[in-house]
């Protein structure tokens, strides 16, 4: 059965009622048929124009669940999402980056999506509806580990809120893979930075992915950059007790330890990078 419902009530009535698996821009569920054909029902969410766009409300920015990585990157958002942007732009070729949906990439759920770090730095949110109503859970929350999430089985990934506190913000996003472009990565960090008046770092974000089943926050190493002088050279501030969150693997891209090496190294490029715009 395949269904291509042009709303997101029509699109839950059918969730409610089938079990069906989900599809957005195609550029995962394709992929990981390999030479298997498609089994069961599916459920085309392509064709619902609200869950398209971004918007800015109240006190957060709303990202729709079909929101392209292209579409990021073309937008005007806010200086704390210039992190996100760059992710964007590592998503794949561009082709990729046209089809690929911001709500596919986080219930994927893949250790390596590039989205995950930039809006787990931010504070991010997911919104998932059902015909029971919406729910919200914090990104932090939203993924359990690798390729598991939160998300049940009637509930659609609507939208992503990020809370506008950061806004003016810097931030950015670095990737360390075998080749620079086209590939999964070894390790990536996502880093923002908010100074006060006197120069002095008043609030501090860190997230690393590829390093863990799912991407993670650095609470200790922000904690210790508050207070200090956003200049070149803040980057020293990281050191490898602050990677204890971290639970990396040995694959055929790297080891374990030359993961934790490489966040460490990345983690104070993104710091100074970002103090020195602050």
């Amino acid at each position: 059965m395949y269904f291509r419902p042009k709303t997101l009530l029509e699109a839950t009535q059918t969730l409610a009622g089938e079990h069906a698996q989900i599809l957005s821009g195609g550029t995962d569920f394709f992929p990981a048929l390999g030479e298997r054909c498609v089994q069961g029902a599916v459920l085309d969410v392509s064709g619902i124009s609200e869950l398209k766009g971004i918007t800015r409300e109240e006190n957060h920015l709303r990202i729709g669940g079909l929101t392209t990585w292209s579409e990021i990157v073309a937008a005007p958002l806010p200086r704390c999402l210039d992190a996100l942007k760059l992710a964007a732009r590592e998503v794949g070729g561009v082709q990729i980056q046209n089809r690929g949906t911001i709500a596919g990439n986080l219930c994927n759920a893949s250790p390596a999506a590039d989205g995950v770090p930039p809006l787990l730095a931010l504070n991010a949110e997911v919104e998932l509806s059902s015909t029971h109503g919406t729910r919200f859970l914090q990104l932090s929350e939203f993924i359990t580990g690798n390729r598991k999430t939160l998300r049940r089985a009637n509930e659609i990934l609507s939208c992503v809120r990020v809370p506008l506190g950061l806004e003016h913000a810097a931030s950015t996003f670095l990737k360390l893979g075998a080749r620079r472009y086209l590939v999964i990565s070894i390790a990536m960090v996502a880093v923002v930075l908010k100074a006060d008046a006197a120069g002095h770092i008043s609030d501090a974000r860190a997230a690393v992915g590829s390093c863990s089943g799912k991407a993670q926050r650095l609470m200790e190493l922000e904690h210790d950059l508050i207070g200090a002088r956003a200049r070149a050279g803040i980057g020293s501030i990281a050191q490898e007790r602050h990677l204890s969150p971290l639970s990396p693997i040995s694959d055929v891209r790297a080891t374990a330890d030359y993961r934790l090496s490489a966040a460490l190294t990345l983690l104070a490029r993104a710091l100074d990078n970002c103090a020195g715009s602050c």
